[in-house]
């Protein structure tokens, strides 16, 4: 069964969300290009023992774009604003990719309502240089040919090995990503490009925290990942695959999301 999906006004901007279950709540982010749609796999399993609530971020999916730039903070003022309307004061946050970006960006903003935090294929760390001229290069594409690059960003972000045994599954992530539009990519990539630096949460927060790797992820260098945790009390597990955890690796992100929401 989908579940329902709502909406709430934020800043004169429609917002759509889904929540359903009941108990500890769980707040499900999903990455660029992406939206809530991502998390159908994990949904109808998680809510059987959680209260699971999953959010189209600004400019993605069914809601609509708030501005020209979507910075972190604006995302996860947002992400607050709704769990503000459902009465929630504490959550756990499940970010992939920017969704983890927009979940330390939440994490630093509301520390008194965090319960837990996975950074699913996620970083803490801001753009290298070279990463936000990739993003200036991305905005340029995407406005010359909008449907060649959304369909190539999605490809690149499997493994290779992944590419022809999960075809179908990546036809059905493009026509997803499709849906996007044009300003909420820009405004996403602009407000990715401009995010700051938060790994000093890695080491001080006082709730759990996993991260989540993908060994050949071509979005994010792994060695760097494992990095940023050296010297904290952050679990990391990797899967053998791409940026795509929840797709490559489904049932094993279950078992590890599972693992760590039972021992909050």
């Amino acid at each position: 069964m989908k579940p329902e999906t709502k909406q709430t006004i934020y800043k004169n901007t429609k917002i759509t969300y889904t929540d359903q279950g009941k108990g500890t709540a769980v707040v499900l982010l999903h990455g660029f290009l992406e939206n809530q749609t991502m998390w159908s796999a994990f949904v109808p399993e998680f809510s059987k023992k959680y209260r699971v609530i999953t959010i189209d971020l600004l400019g993605h999916g069914q809601t609509e774009c708030l501005g020209y730039v979507h910075s972190m903070e604006d995302q996860a003022d947002m992400v607050h604003h709704v769990l503000h309307d459902l009465k929630i004061r504490k959550a756990v946050l499940i970010g992939h990719s920017m969704g983890g970006y927009i979940a330390l960006a939440f994490a630093e903003l509301y520390p008194d309502a965090m319960k837990g935090l996975v950074l699913l294929n996620s970083t803490s760390r801001a753009d290298s240089d070279e990463r936000k001229i990739n993003r200036d290069r991305a905005i340029i594409a995407v406005k010359q040919n909008y449907s060649a690059f959304v369909r190539m960003s999605i490809a690149n972000l499997f493994s290779e090995d992944n590419r022809e045994r999960l075809a179908e599954e990546i036809e059905k992530v493009k026509l997803e990503a499709l849906k996007t539009p044009l300003q909420g990519i820009v405004a996403a990539l602009e407000g990715m490009k401009i995010r700051k630096d938060r790994e000093v949460i890695l080491h001080f927060a006082p709730y759990p925290i996993q991260l989540i790797l993908g060994k050949k992820d071509g979005v994010l260098i792994y060695e760097d990942n494992l990095e940023q945790i050296q010297g904290t009390q952050v679990k990391p597990t990797t899967f053998p695959d791409g940026h795509m955890s929840h797709i490559e690796n489904e049932k094993q992100l279950k078992k590890v999301l599972g693992d760590f929401l039972k021992n909050i």
